[in-house]
C-alpha cells in the first residue's frame, strides 16, 4: 500500500494534512530567476506558515518545436536545486525523462516527478521508484491526459513493486477534442483511493496546439479553488516574476506577485475541508458506537 500521508522532505501530504504547495518557474532559465523565486517562496512559507516545495525543470524535453529553449541540463540543474535546498530550506522537485536521470535526481530532490506523457513508460517508472526508495525520496506521477483516473492503479502498482510506497498522483486535465483540456474533479477522490493527490492548476489551463502552447492563466484560481474544495491534498502552480517573458509555459503561469493571495485562499479552503472531514469522521464513529 502507498503511504498516506506521504513524506515530502519535512512535510506530510495526504489525508487531514495541511495543503502542500508545489511552485516555481516552469524551467530554470538562469540562476538569478531560480534564486529570486525560491527566496520569495521561502519568505512566504515562513510568514504564512504554509508548506512549499520548490519546482523547476532542468530540461523541457517534450517541447513542441525543436527550436524551443529547453533549460540548463541535468548537471547544472541539479547544482541549482541543491543550492535552493541548502540556502532556503525548501524541499525541491523536478521532472525527469529517462531512466539514467533517476539516480542523480534522487540524490538531490525530495520529490521526483514523472511527466504525464511519460507516465506509462515502465522502465522510467521503475528506475525512478527504485532510486527514490534507495534515497528515501517520494515520487509524484502526473496522470496522463489520455487515461481514466482509475487506471492510474497500474502506475501505482509499478512503483510499489519497485520498492517505493512514497507516492503522489497529480491530476492535470484530460484531452477533450483538439487543443483543449478539461478537469473532472471526480478524478481527485478516485485517485485518492490509491495515494495522496495533487492538482496541477497551471498545466490544466494549457491550450495545446501550434508551435507553442497557449493558456488561460486567469482560470488558474478558479480551478485551484475547485480542486481544493474537492479534497486535493496538494496544488501545483508554476509561477514567474514576468510570465509574458518566460522561456516556457508563460501563458499558464501565475505572476509571482499574485501568488500570496491565491495561496492564502487555498490554505484557508483546505483548513475548512479538513474541519468538515474531521467532523464527519467523528460523527460517524459516534453513530457506530451508539
Amino acid at each position: 500500500m502507498s503511504d498516506n500521508p506521504v513524506a515530502v522532505g519535512p512535510h506530510l501530504c495526504g489525508t487531514h494534512q495541511p495543503l502542500l504547495i508545489i511552485a516555481g518557474p516552469c524551467v530554470m532559465e538562469n540562476e538569478g530567476l531560480v534564486q529570486r523565486v525560491s527566496e520569495h517562496l521561502a519568505e512566504l512559507a515562513g510568514r504564512m506558515n504554509a508548506r512549499f516545495v520548490f519546482k523547476a525543470s532542468f530540461d523541457k524535453a517534450n517541447r513542441t518545436s525543436i527550436h524551443s529553449e529547453r533549460g540548463p541540463g541535468l548537471k547544472h540543474g541539479m547544482q541549482m536545486l541543491a543550492r535552493v535546498r541548502e540556502q532556503t530550506g525548501l524541499p525541491v522537485t523536478t521532472d525527469l525523462h529517462e531512466p539514467a536521470q533517476a539516480d542523480p535526481v534522487a540524490a538531490v530532490c525530495d520529490l521526483l516527478q514523472i511527466p504525464a506523457f511519460l507516465a506509462r513508460q515502465t522502465d522510467l517508472i521503475r528506475a525512478t521508484a527504485e532510486a527514490a526508495a534507495r534515497e528515501g525520496r517520494a515520487v509524484n506521477v502526473k496522470k496522463p491526459q489520455f487515461i481514466a483516473p482509475e487506471d492510474t492503479v497500474h502506475i501505482v502498482r509499478k512503483c510499489e513493486e519497485s520498492g517505493c510506497s512514497r507516492l503522489m498522483l497529480t491530476e492535470r486535465g484530460t484531452t477533450f477534442g483538439y487543443g483543449r483540456l478539461v478537469n473532472d474533479m471526480r478524478a481527485i477522490p478516485i485517485m485518492q483511493r490509491l495515494a495522496p493527490v495533487c492538482f496541477d492548476a497551471t498545466h490544466s489551463v494549457q491550450l495545446p496546439g501550434g508551435s507553442t502552447t497557449g493558456g488561460q492563466r486567469e482560470m488558474v484560481p478558479t480551478l485551484a479553488r475547485a480542486a481544493v474544495a474537492a479534497g486535493a491534498d496538494a496544488v501545483f502552480m508554476e509561477t514567474h516574476p514576468d510570465p509574458d517573458t518566460a522561456m516556457s509555459d508563460g501563458p499558464n503561469m501565475v505572476p509571482l506577485d499574485q501568488l500570496e493571495s491565491l495561496v492564502a485562499q487555498l490554505v484557508a479552503l483546505r483548513e475548512l475541508v479538513n474541519s468538515w472531514t474531521s467532523n464527519s469522521s467523528t460523527d460517524s464513529n459516534s453513530n457506530s458506537v451508539k
